[in-house]
């Protein structure tokens, strides 16, 4: 338990609210500030705060606390970041209080508004239901959003679903943490350690909705604030001296913030709303190798091996299933190829699985993924792929022998992957539905899975037929027919996903101008190999040919074409993230740090990524480390809720 001192200036106290008539008892969100009744059970229990079981006397304890920040004392001294740093012992790469600012309008009217921002512990704390580990727990205690770095495997979806930069994946630990509220201090009465060590008296810390003292706002929103109605987040501002009608970020990011001609009329709506600011021009460019050499090529590797097999696997199990009218689908399933084929797509899931796993920053504690089946889309999809992978093991085995049971079982195991498809498809698409992330946030990412899924899955027959000479013309129609729709799918989705974007107000128009600028050549690129994919693609199945080298230049467009779209896919999205400085939090200043070796230096706070490797010993020590009623609660927690 923190140890208070008996001198504690007056301002690191935390003051007890006062009940008077008027006093809110819900906050803006009309959520209880209240978090649980007076006769309720989790009431008077201990945090065990580094295993003191010692129980806080703070007489607001189940109260939702937040933080009030006033934008008009704040001097960007970060001292609040200092003290955060200090208290958590963070490395010089890791703040869970970071400051950053926008500014707007010329001398002598120019004008700067510093926003100091840590996590919000939100009334829905989107971390928490996407995390799935179940390392985020909401406490009744403060109303405070705590996270378990020993039980983070480093997936970092977390730091995906935040809109506020709130939790920190460390890549030289390959874990997240974050901010705790400093609830030892709460507990014994004190304020947060970046409220109190506040020069300016900017940051200030107490029951929501209760106004401190010398303050007369408490609003949701500032310019650089992203929408509150994505979490519900626990903060107020106070920020009364006019702002210029554009701010502008200083960092990186092709983002300013333009005053609403309307006022606003809810707390959702900010009066400041988020437009492209082009700063580096219209210059397009190539970056392949920065593109292509991301640290998300794990999941470019993943989701197109996954889309591939799940595909292909529709024409196999059709192919084994569906009699003679169905115009030759099953014409491959007694051929040479259809036991290759079917091992093939066991290794390309396989790998695509391997390469995912070793993307975590704890890749031997990879069965944790199965732990928030209740709320997280990656635990499902994991589930769902997992499903689907064990589904398609077993048809692959029943189809080495010539058996009336095993063909039954044949079956059953195909409907069992056929259901993996189903649920890990779809929450392969779920998981981007981000409202943090606009530029995923779009049905172009369901049109471009599908598509992919169509087109690669049946290329991959296509080529394994052809090769081995056992290519009917009906199967060539139809595989011909299912590509050609598989294009136009992505290819529509691509032109929705540019016309909503284009002119948009958030941070998916920014992604947009990155993809036709820092990546322009690329995006051409990509677009220009589909195009010609969809001709030679309806060029043969309109004069019927077939040979070995047609398939071979499809699948070369097609492919090459689904890299650079799945890169592009994950390198130019733009978080709805709090702004910068012009080093600190800055997406250009660390890719220019980590180029020209200034990462080398810890004071930079830049360090490059890492990608942790497997270590087996370590994981049989766990296992032999683990008594046998870890185990059961382990598998418990699996397949519970």
């Amino acid at each position: 338990m923190f140890e208070r001192r008996d001198n504690e200036p007056d301002y690191a106290v935390l003051k007890s609210r006062v009940i008077e008539a008027g006093s809110a008892t819900t906050n803006r969100y009309g959520t209880p500030i209240e978090t649980v009744q007076s006769d309720n059970s989790l009431r008077n229990q201990s945090l065990n705060i580094n295993q003191d079981s010692e129980i806080g006397d703070n007489p607001d304890r189940y109260k939702q606390h937040g933080f009030y920040f006033n934008a008009d004392n704040c001097i960007a001294c970060h001292a609040c970041e200092a003290a955060c740093s200090e208290k958590n012992d963070n490395p010089a790469h890791i703040a869970f209080r970071s400051v950053g600012f926008v500014e707007g309008g010329t001398y002598p009217a120019y004008q700067r508004l510093n926003i100091s921002m840590a996590c919000n512990h939100c009334d829905d704390p989107v971390c928490l239901k996407g995390c799935p580990t179940r390392a985020y727990t909401k406490f009744a205690e403060y109303g405070a959003v705590l996270q378990d770095p020993d039980i983070c495997f480093g997936c970092g979806y977390c730091t995906w679903v935040c809109p506020y930069n709130a939790p920190q994946l460390d890549p030289e630990k390959g874990q997240v943490t974050k901010c705790n509220m400093c609830v030892d201090r709460l507990e014994v009465g004190l304020k947060p350690a970046c409220s109190s060590a506040c020069l300016g008296n900017a940051l200030d810390f107490g029951v929501i909705e209760d106004i401190p003292d010398n303050r007369s706002q408490a609003k949701a929103d500032i310019p650089g604030f992203p929408r509150t109605d994505i979490t519900h987040p626990n903060i107020r501002f106070q920020q009364i001296r006019t702002t210029q009608r554009e701010m502008t970020r200083v960092d990186q990011t092709a983002i300013k913030y333009h005053r609403s001609d309307e006022p606003s009329t809810t707390y959702e709506e900010s009066p400041f709303i988020p437009e492209l600011d082009p700063k580096q021009g219209y210059q397009r460019q190539w970056n392949l190798k920065k593109l292509l050499t991301s640290h998300e090529n794990a999941h470019i590797a993943f989701t197109l091996s996954a889309q591939l097999v799940m595909g292909a696997f529709l024409w196999f199990f059709a192919g084994s299933f569906m009699s003679d009218s169905m115009i030759g689908v099953d014409s491959f399933s007694s051929g040479p190829a259809y036991l290759p084929g079917l091992m093939i797509l066991v290794a390309l899931i396989t790998t695509g699985l391997y390469k995912l796993n070793m993307h975590l920053g704890k890749p031997h504690r990879f069965y944790r993924g199965f732990y928030n089946l209740r709320y997280s889309p990656v635990s499902r999809e994991i589930a769902g792929v997992s499903l689907f992978l064990a589904g398609l093991v077993l048809f692959t085995l029943c189809a080495f022998f010539e058996h009336p049971f095993l063909k039954a079982l044949q079956l059953i195991t195909g409907l069992i992957a056929l259901a993996g498809i189903m649920i890990g498809g779809y929450f392969m698409y779920k998981l981007y539905r981000i409202e943090a992330r606009p530029f995923w946030n779009h049905i172009n990412t369901a049109s471009s899975f599908i598509g992919t899924g169509l087109v690669l899955g049946s290329l991959f027959v296509a080529l394994i037929n052809t090769a081995v000479g056992v290519m009917p013309q009906q199967l060539n129609t139809l595989l011909l027919f299912t590509i050609s729709i598989g294009l136009v799918i992505e290819m529509a989705g691509l032109c929705y996903h540019r016309l909503s974007l284009k002119s948009a107000k958030s941070e998916g128009a920014a992604s947009f101008y990155e993809q036709t600028t820092t990546y322009g050549y690329a995006y051409v690129l990509r677009n220009s190999l589909l195009l010609l994919s969809l001709i030679i693609s309806l060029s043969l199945l309109v004069t019927e040919y077939q040979a070995l080298w047609t398939y071979l230049l499809l699948a070369s467009t097609s492919l090459i074409s689904a890299i650079i779209g799945r890169a592009l896919f994950y390198v130019v999205v733009i978080p709805t993230t709090m702004p910068g400085g012009f080093f600190w939090r800055n997406k250009g200043f660390v890719e220019h740090a980590r180029e020209t070796g200034l990462a080398d230096m810890p004071q930079m706070g830049v360090v490059y990524e890492k990608h942790h490797s497997f270590n087996l010993n370590e994981l049989i020590t766990t296992i032999k480390n683990t008594s046998i009623n870890d185990k059961i609660d382990q598998f418990k927690r699996i397949f519970s809720g």
